[in-house]
């Protein structure tokens, strides 16, 4: 019995949106960095993962959640 060994492909997603992966050079936290220049929600965004499904292992960009306002504590 031959072992085979497969590449997995990368996806990155955050809030319904699928990113190119910029290339396998990139950990997924510097993926999150390359992507917060578009969306500054990401800067303080959690990365997800991965969740392995067939050949493709993705990641989630997940929003920080906290409170705001002058009721907050810090």
């Amino acid at each position: 019995m031959a072992l085979e060994v497969k590449k997995l492909l990368r996806q990155f997603c955050y809030n319904g949106m699928t990113f190119v992966d910029p290339g396998p050079s990139f950990t997924p936290e510097q993926v999150r960095d390359i992507y917060s220049a578009q969306y500054p929600e990401l800067t303080t965004a959690a990365v997800d993962g991965p969740e392995v499904k067939d050949e493709t292992a993705r990641f989630t960009f997940v929003r920080a959640a906290g409170a705001k306002g002058a009721h907050a504590q810090v």
